[in-house]
C-alpha cells in the first residue's frame, strides 16, 4: 500500500466507521418499519440494543491488544469512536427498558434493580460508563492527566458488568453471551500478560 492510499484510508477510516456503527440502529428502524421485531417487540429491542452495547465495548477494548499485534497503529482512532458507540447503545437499552418497558414508573425500576441481580449490575454498568463518556474529550484528558488512565481502566470492570447482566438474564441458550465472557477474558488475560512482561 503506497503512502497516498494510507493517507486516503485514513481520512475515510473514521467516516466508515462511523457510518457502519450506525447500521444495527438503522436495521431496528426498518424491522420496526416493517413490523418484523417479533411478538414481543420490546424484548427484541431490549436484547438487540443491549448486544450491541456489549459488542461495541469489546471492540473498544480490543483496538489495543490488536494495535500491539499487528503494528497497525491507526487502529487508535478509532478506539474512542467505538467506546462512544458502546455508550450510545447502552443509553438506548436503557431507554427502551425505561420508556417502553416500565413507561417511566420510577418505584418499579428501583424495586427492579434491588430486587433483579442483572438489573442491579446492569444499571452499574450503565452508571459507570456515563464519567467514561463525559471524560472522552481532548479537553478532559488533558485536565485529568494521569487520572484520566485510572478512571478509564473501569472499562475493564464495566466489561464483567456487563457480561454478568448477560448471563444472568439469558435463561436458555447461553452461547452467546459465553462468547463474550470468553472474548473478555481474554482481553483481560493479555492485559494482565502484557503488564506483567513489561514491567520485568
Amino acid at each position: 500500500m503506497t503512502s497516498k492510499q494510507t493517507r486516503l484510508l485514513q481520512r475515510a477510516g473514521k467516516p466508515l466507521v462511523f457510518s457502519a456503527s450506525l447500521l444495527p440502529l438503522a436495521w431496528l428502524f426498518w424491522l420496526g418499519w416493517n413490523d418484523q421485531l417479533g411478538a414481543n417487540p420490546v424484548e427484541t429491542l431490549t436484547h438487540r440494543t443491549g448486544s450491541w452495547s456489549l459488542r461495541f465495548l469489546l471492540l473498544t477494548l480490543a483496538v489495543t491488544p490488536v494495535r500491539r499485534l499487528t503494528g497497525w497503529n491507526g487502529l487508535q482512532r478509532f478506539r474512542r469512536m467505538l467506546g462512544l458507540f458502546a455508550f450510545f447503545y447502552v443509553c438506548l437499552h436503557f431507554s427502551v427498558y425505561l420508556v417502553f418497558d416500565h413507561f417511566f414508573d420510577g418505584s418499579a425500576i428501583i424495586a427492579d434493580i434491588a430486587k433483579r441481580p442483572y438489573i442491579t449490575v446492569g444499571f452499574a454498568a450503565f452508571l459507570l460508563l456515563v464519567p467514561l463518556a463525559a471524560t472522552s474529550t481532548n479537553r478532559m484528558i488533558k485536565r485529568l492527566g494521569r487520572n484520566w488512565q485510572r478512571l478509564h481502566r473501569l472499562v475493564y470492570v464495566i466489561g464483567i458488568f456487563g457480561v454478568l447482566h448477560y448471563l444472568w438474564l439469558v435463561k436458555a441458550d447461553i452461547r452467546e453471551p459465553l462468547l463474550y465472557a470468553g472474548i473478555l477474558a481474554g482481553l483481560l488475560g493479555y492485559r494482565l500478560g502484557w503488564r506483567y512482561t513489561h514491567r520485568s
